[in-house]
């Protein structure tokens, strides 16, 4: 027989049985964990096993920064292939332009008007006078020492660094220029990713060597006048890092050999 009492939030069930309520029976919880202890001591005995196995001898959390810098070394060694073959087509194209232009009188008028727009654009070599800055990071390590203490980001060359350097070398008239011995045009792009310089798709390490042809003394004006340029000097000052200004007499910028494409572009007022 059941009885039912109740409200509408809860209900209670009593069922009635000889002897009354029927009784929890004793030993059931303990009972469980009599079977429970023993499958997970043997769920812990295989996971240890199978750590073991794959491990092999070897540590299972090792660090993978050195694949991770094979990783990058090989993904280097595939572009600069790629390169070499981009600038071996690029000069059967240009030599098969060639001959064409001598039995074709467009194709060769259309040569003349590239040829007169290649120096200015940056895809033939310059020699002539110039100068050379070169950045380099400070010999110090930062410190936990107090609020004036320097930070490691304190004693690094930063990407607006080599942007300020270089906008101040255009600024000041230059006429061509490279940056670790790699030409930049108007559509080159400087980042750097930690302490390290990326462009066109090469990384370096500093130091890092800026040289720009055109007349010396202008160019070192606008490096004096440049903020930017100020900024760091007085952080050579401060932390330790370097900062060199070498006039050059003669010096060589190679021709710009990279992809010309123009992805975006943004007018300043």
């Amino acid at each position: 027989m059941e009885y039912t009492t109740g409200t509408p939030s809860w209900r209670l069930v009593l069922r009635r049985a000889v002897g009354g309520l029927r009784p929890r029976r004793p030993g059931q919880r303990q009972r469980g964990w009599s079977v429970g202890v023993p499958l997970i001591a043997l769920a812990a005995g295989l996971l240890f096993t199978t750590s073991a196995t794959t491990a092999d001898g070897t540590t299972l959390r090792d660090d993978r920064r050195p694949q991770l810098a094979q990783l990058i070394t090989d993904k280097r060694a595939r572009l600069e292939e790629r390169e070499h073959r981009a600038a071996a087509l690029r000069k059967s194209v240009d030599q098969d332009a060639a001959r064409l232009a001598d039995v074709d009188e467009p194709v060769k008028e259309a040569r003349q008007r590239a040829d007169a727009m290649r120096e200015p654009a940056g895809f033939t070599a310059l020699r002539g006078p110039g100068v050379t800055v070169t950045l380099n990071d400070s010999s110090r390590r930062g410190t936990e020492g107090g609020p004036d203490a320097p930070q490691n980001d304190d004693l690094v060359v930063h990407q607006g660094d080599v942007q300020a350097v270089v906008n101040a070398l255009w600024a000041g008239g230059a006429e061509a220029m490279s940056i670790m011995d790699v030409r930049v045009i108007s559509t080159s792009a400087v980042r750097c990713v930690g302490n390290t310089l990326l462009l066109h798709g090469q990384v370096f390490s500093p130091p890092f060597k800026i040289t720009a042809i055109g007349e010396p003394t202008a160019m070192h004006r606008a490096l004096e006048s440049a903020e930017g340029v100020q900024q760091f000097r007085d952080a050579v000052a401060d932390y330790g890092l370097g900062y060199t200004e070498t006039v050059e007499r003669n010096v060589t910028v190679r021709a710009y050999d990279g992809s010309s494409d123009l992805r975006s572009a943004e007018v300043t007022e």
